[in-house]
């Protein structure tokens, strides 16, 4: 905070760049990934791609949240989601404008990249581009794509913050 004004102090923070960079990056690529995946692959269309023996690229619409929870096949469920992820954003991105850490930084960029990347499916496609399906012979998980994975790593890194950092802060909302 350079002058120390309520502006400063509200939107903009010491780690602000950093998180605001990561987020744009991470939003860029998952993007990318997507409009691969549905508009020029054209994934529904066509084969899956087998990556590897455990890995698949193919094409999943998840109308609901994390592992398919909570489908919402509804206008009114559509945009309750796409409500959730905006003020879930605003929540992320004020959290990182107060901290003073930079690996707590790192994660809030991260999981704001897949907040982001998830909400603007929600707005525009009314439900998420899922893609990669990790398998294990019979075994199947769940289908993710890269929004996830980044929600996932910052998670982590949220948790080992937690257990593993030697002091004792008060960086949260």
């Amino acid at each position: 905070m350079r002058d120390g004004t309520l502006t400063q102090r509200f939107f903009w923070g010491r780690y602000s760049s950093l998180i605001a960079w990561l987020a744009s990056v991470g939003l860029i690529l998952d993007q990318a990934a997507k409009i691969w995946v549905v508009h020029i692959y054209r994934m529904a269309e066509n084969p899956p791609i087998h990556l590897l023996p455990f890995i698949d690229i193919i094409l999943v619409w998840n109308r609901g949240v994390s592992y398919g929870l909570f489908q919402m096949d509804s206008p009114f469920g559509r945009w309750a989601l796409a409500l959730f992820t905006i003020a879930a954003s605003v929540f992320i991105w004020i959290w990182g404008v107060r901290t003073k850490d930079r690996l707590l930084s790192i994660c809030l960029g991260l999981i704001l990249a897949g907040a982001l990347g998830n909400g603007i499916d929600r707005v525009y496609y009314g439900k998420v581009v899922d893609y990669v399906h990790f398998h294990v012979g019979n075994f199947s998980w769940y289908v993710f794509n890269l929004a996830d994975v980044f929600i996932v790593m910052g998670a982590i890194g949220l948790i080992y913050d937690s257990f593993f950092s030697g002091n004792s802060r008060k960086d949260g909302p």
